[in-house]
């Protein structure tokens, strides 16, 4: 600061020309830098990058929740500094965090809410190997309490995403996934049971597929494995993934039998951050029991002056996603989320019957006995001037990103596109998309693009 001779006032000195939020130089990509800059012309620099990125609202290949309340953004400013794993400093996060906990088994219908065992995670994933490593340990058990020989242990599960095939990787389990064949694009009872034996660690069955929005038939899963169990006596328990189903079907099919009103289901996972409708980073694992979680798993951890049990694949992250998710269990209660979940599924259906009026396409998902939103391909025969990839393309025009992707195996011929109706999505955004999908299909009409320009420039669409 400077002294201005005659005033006596202070007056900042100029800055450097490299301080300028808009200077000429090229900012630092691959080698540490050694100086710095001041934090306004950073904060413009880093801001400017994330421009090129897409519009999150518009993002409708997410399931992941794109819009929160003013009060949740504060929640998360307030615990930026606030240690998840640290429950001895930060008690009262912990109680939220079991709070929700106990709600979560409530909700699914635990015969023991309030002793259940469970935790936060940082996404479905990381709670989905959590499931299944639970799975893994309980076979061991199962296999030295027979006296017999361990083989290697196995999982099946349907046509998912990737998190299961990175279990099996990374712990040492066969997968045995049940490809789609014909019509059938989810598992069946018939297939899981004939992939079953002594070395099945578990069945997954999927409420809400990734490529195609369905509910897996949980409780028709676990009525083939009681008849198997009769017949041949293998106890083989489930674990359900419902990263996006576990906060929907409570509220929009309540009389749906997938949850723990099942015995032979163990444990679940979920998104806290789909339909949960926390920030990003939030997932949940909720076992039926305390005991169908081994006790092997559960670390006692010495940490800043407390002992604590600890079960999980991270250590240190923020607690703010806890925090936020508890905000929306007291906030909207089952009412609220039940009106929130009705919404959407009427905005997926209503969509749904728009692009079955172009006429051009067959539903996949219509919105219905799933996750909201809808799915379609075009239909055989029909002599489209565009593929679903290059309708892909063209609506990044306007900034939509709508995913088109081929089926998993024994299907990969049949490419889908497919949208989310997630909170934040409204009937009116929707239309939009409605009439810049007309503005595209004319445009096809009047430029052609050739047939096989899309699959040859298209990756493949993974969530």
């Amino acid at each position: 600061m400077a002294l201005h001779e005659k005033s006596g006032i202070r007056l900042r000195r100029p800055g450097k020309i490299a301080d300028s939020p808009f200077h000429s130089e090229q900012v630092p990509k691959r080698n540490f830098p050694a100086t710095g800059i001041e934090r306004s012309a950073a904060y413009q620099l880093v801001h400017d990058q994330l421009l090129l990125d897409g519009n999150s609202r518009q993002n409708l290949a997410t399931f992941c929740q794109t819009w929160v309340e003013p009060e949740i953004s504060q929640l998360m400013h307030e615990c930026l500094d606030k240690n998840m794993v640290d429950r001895d400093e930060y008690p009262q996060m912990a109680e939220l965090e079991s709070r929700c906990v106990r709600m979560l088994a409530d909700l699914w219908n635990s015969p023991d809410a309030a002793n259940t065992a469970g935790c936060s995670t940082t996404g479905s994933s990381e709670a989905a190997m959590m499931g299944g490593l639970a799975l893994k340990w309980k076979w061991r058990q199962r296999r030295r309490r027979s006296g017999k020989a361990r083989g290697r242990p196995n999982l099946i599960c349907g046509p998912v995403q990737v998190c299961w095939e990175k279990f099996a990787r990374y712990f040492d389990v066969e997968l045995r996934k049940i490809p789609c064949e014909g019509n059938r694009l989810m598992m069946s009872p018939e297939e899981v049971v004939k992939r079953c034996d002594e070395n099945t660690i578990g069945v997954v069955p999927t409420l809400g597929l990734t490529y195609t929005l369905h509910y897996e038939p949980v409780q028709d899963v676990a009525l083939a494995l009681d008849d198997l169990e009769e017949s041949s006596g293998l106890d083989i328990p489930i674990h359900v993934d419902a990263a996006s189903g576990g906060f929907l079907a409570p509220f929009l099919d309540p009389g749906l039998i997938w949850d723990f009103r099942i015995p032979r289901v163990k444990s679940i996972n979920v998104s806290g951050h789909k339909f949960g409708l926390a920030p990003l980073g939030c997932g949940w694992i909720v076992w039926r029991n305390a005991a169908d979680l081994p006790r092997e798993l559960i670390f006692r951890v010495k940490y800043l002056g407390g002992s604590m049990p600890t079960f999980a694949l991270s250590f240190s992250r923020p607690g703010g996603q806890v925090v936020s998710q508890y905000y929306n269990f007291i906030r909207l209660g089952r009412e609220g989320y039940t009106k929130i979940a009705q919404a959407c599924a009427e905005v997926g259906q209503w969509l749904a019957g728009q692009v079955d009026q172009f006429g051009m396409f067959d539903l996949v998902s219509d919105g219905r006995d799933g996750v909201p939103g809808c799915c379609w391909k075009i239909k055989d025969g029909e002599a489209a001037n565009f593929t679903l990839y290059d309708l892909a393309d063209r609506l990044r025009v306007r900034g939509w990103q709508i995913p088109a992707y081929p089926m998993p195996a024994h299907r990969s011929d049949m490419v889908v596109q497919r949208v989310l109706a997630r909170l934040g999505v409204s009937r009116d955004l929707a239309g939009l998309l409605v009439e810049d999908m007309k503005r595209a299909i004319e445009y096809f009409d009047q430029n052609p693009s050739p047939k096989t320009l899309g699959r040859k420039l298209a990756g493949g669409y993974h969530h």
